[in-house]
C-alpha cells in the first residue's frame, strides 16, 4: 500500500489489488487540530455531518511519515501515513486488536498458560490477553482464591456482567439446583447461556477447591469444528449456518429465551459465533427433508465436539483461572463423586469490549505494534 499525490491536490492509494482516490471529506473529518479535536478524549468538538460537501484539497505534500493537507475551507492538518494505512485496511481493522487466531484440536502442543500478576497494567497482562484472543482461552495460574477474587480480576480487565445467577456464581454440587452445572454430572461440551440477549462474551471459571479425582475440565475449539464441517460436510455447514434454533432457560424466578444459529457467520461469511448447548436447545419445525438434514448435521457436530480428535482435557487446581471466549470455545466437565471431597469453582462473565479495550490500551502504553 502506498500513498501518492496527484496534481498537488488529489490523494491516491496504490495497492496490489487496485488504485483509488481517498475522498477529501474522509480525510477532512479526520483532521486532528486542537480546534477540531478535544486533545484529552480524542473526540470531535464539531459535527462532521455539517461539513460542506464542496470541501476539497487545496494542496498537499508528504514529508517522511507525514501527509500534510490544506483543505479549501482553510483547515490545515497533518496525518500520520502509517495510521492512514491501518485505517484504510478495513478488513484487518474489523478483526480487532488481536488479529491472529490459532485454531486447535487435541494435538495442541501446549495449553496457553500465564502466571498471575496483580499489576493489571503490566506487559504480562498484555501477553495474557493476546493468548486469550489467539486461542480462545487461557489459564492464569496462582490467582488468589480468597474474598471472591474473581470479581476483582474481572473488573481489572473490564467490568463484570451480573446475571440472574448473581454478580458471580459458585459452581459446586448442591441439593437444590437450577442448572446441571450445580451437580456432579458429566457436562458435554457447550457454550454458556445462549438464551441470553446478548450472549455473554467471555466466561471466567476460577478454581477455589478441587479435592476429587474426577471433575476434569474439557475444552473444544468451536471454530476448528466449524471449519472442519465446512471442509468435509458442506451441506451440513450450510444448514447449521442458516437455521436459527431456540434456546431456553427456566427456573422459579425467570424464563430466558433467545434464537441463533449453531454456527453464525458475519457479513463477509467469516465465522462469528458458535452456539452449542443441546440440553436447552429447541429446533424449529422445518419441512421433513430440512429437519433430517439438520439433525444429521447437529449429530455430526456433537460427535466432533466429543471426539478425541478435537477435545482436550485437564484438571484445574486451586488458583487456576480459566478465561474462555464463550462465542468460540466450548467447555465441559467429566463427572465426579462429591463424596470424595469438595470441587468448588467460581464463575463470572465479562464482555469483549473489556478485553479488547484493555489490549488496545496496553498496546498503546508499551508502544507495541
Amino acid at each position: 500500500m502506498k500513498i501518492e499525490i496527484i496534481d498537488n491536490k488529489k490523494i491516491f492509494i496504490n495497492t496490489s489489488k487496485n488504485n483509488f482516490e481517498i475522498h477529501p471529506l474522509w480525510l477532512r473529518e479526520r483532521a486532528n487540530t486542537k480546534e477540531l479535536i478535544d486533545q484529552l478524549t480524542e473526540q470531535r468538538i464539531y459535527d462532521p455531518s455539517t461539513l460542506s460537501e464542496t470541501i476539497t484539497i487545496k494542496k498537499a505534500n508528504i514529508i517522511e511519515d507525514s501527509l500534510n493537507i490544506e483543505f479549501t475551507d482553510g483547515t490545515l492538518s497533518n496525518f500520520k501515513i502509517s495510521d492512514l494505512y491501518k485505517e484504510l485496511d478495513t478488513e484487518t481493522m474489523m478483526k480487532g486488536p488481536a488479529k491472529i487466531k490459532t485454531l486447535w484440536n487435541s494435538q495442541l502442543n501446549k495449553i496457553p498458560i500465564t502466571n498471575f500478576n496483580k499489576d493489571f497494567e503490566s506487559k504480562e497482562t498484555f501477553e495474557m490477553l493476546k493468548k486469550f484472543h489467539e486461542y480462545g482461552f487461557v489459564v492464569i495460574k496462582n490467582v488468589p482464591t480468597k474474598d471472591n477474587y474473581i470479581v476483582n480480576f474481572a473488573n481489572s480487565i473490564g467490568a463484570i456482567r451480573p446475571t440472574n445467577f448473581g454478580v458471580y456464581f459458585d459452581v459446586k454440587s448442591i441439593p437444590e439446583y437450577n442448572d446441571l452445572a450445580y451437580t456432579p454430572m458429566h457436562l458435554f461440551p457447550h457454550t454458556d447461556n445462549p438464551y441470553r440477549k446478548p450472549v455473554p462474551c467471555i466466561q471466567l471459571l476460577h478454581c477455589i477447591e478441587n479435592e476429587v479425582s474426577g471433575g476434569h475440565s474439557t475444552l473444544v475449539d468451536g471454530f476448528a469444528i466449524a471449519n472442519h464441517i465446512k471442509e468435509k460436510f458442506n451441506e451440513y455447514f450450510d444448514i447449521l449456518t442458516s437455521t436459527k434454533v431456540r434456546f431456553r432457560f427456566v427456573d422459579k424466578d425467570i424464563i430466558l429465551e433467545n434464537w441463533g444459529e449453531l454456527i453464525e457467520l458475519d457479513q463477509n461469511k467469516n465465522l462469528k459465533q458458535v452456539r452449542y448447548n443441546t440440553k436447552i436447545e429447541y429446533v424449529p419445525h422445518l419441512d421433513k427433508k430440512s429437519l433430517e438434514l439438520f439433525y444429521n448435521a447437529r449429530k455430526k457436530m456433537g460427535e466432533l465436539c466429543c471426539s478425541n480428535e478435537f477435545e482436550i482435557k485437564f484438571k484445574l487446581v486451586p488458583g487456576d483461572l480459566l478465561m474462555m471466549d464463550n462465542h468460540r470455545t466450548l467447555h465441559g466437565r467429566t463427572a465426579y463423586d462429591p463424596k470424595e471431597g469438595m470441587r468448588h469453582l467460581q464463575g463470572g462473565y465479562i464482555d469483549f469490549d473489556s478485553s479488547e479495550g484493555k489490549l488496545r490500551h496496553l498496546e498503546r502504553k508499551f508502544n507495541f505494534k
